[in-house]
């Protein structure tokens, strides 16, 4: 019997929205975007389905932001401001998860995070995914 993976405890910066999450695969999935609205944000994000997060409090704090295709829903907390998870557009059966916002997870705990081409996005070809880099973080 496999076990359960774990659930994560989570919540903005401000403890206004709080939730529990179970990761589709822990952090092997995480990654980073190129399209212009990930580049300003600069979150990493982890895999989820969509039935995998439960808000413990104040999901009604949560605010809907939408851009382009209308496709992607990405969702922060209206008091704070921080980027909790969003629908993706490239898989709407998952969300995304902002690392940062999980108990005791930081950004900068992973060596290497790949960046996704969101600027040539597999939605609008034929060529599936595309990779634009690999982000590094060196400790020192």
């Amino acid at each position: 019997m496999v076990p359960k993976p774990e659930k994560h405890t989570g919540s903005c910066h401000c403890g206004s929205v709080q939730f529990k999450v179970q990761l589709t695969d822990e952090f092997n999935t995480i990654r980073r975007c190129s399209c212009s609205y990930c580049s300003m944000r600069g979150a990493v994000a982890a895999s989820a389905q969509l039935d995998g997060i439960e808000f413990t409090t104040g999901e009604e704090n949560l605010t809907l932001y939408q851009f382009n295709t209308n496709t992607a829903k990405h969702y922060f907390c209206c008091i704070c401001g921080i980027y909790t998870h969003h629908q993706r557009r490239s898989n709407p059966t998952q969300f995304g998860i902002n690392v940062a916002c999980l108990e005791g997870i930081s950004p900068f705990d992973f060596p290497e995070v790949i960046v996704n081409d969101g600027i040539n996005h597999p939605k609008d070809s034929t060529s599936g995914p595309l990779i634009a880099g690999v982000l590094r973080y060196f400790k020192r």
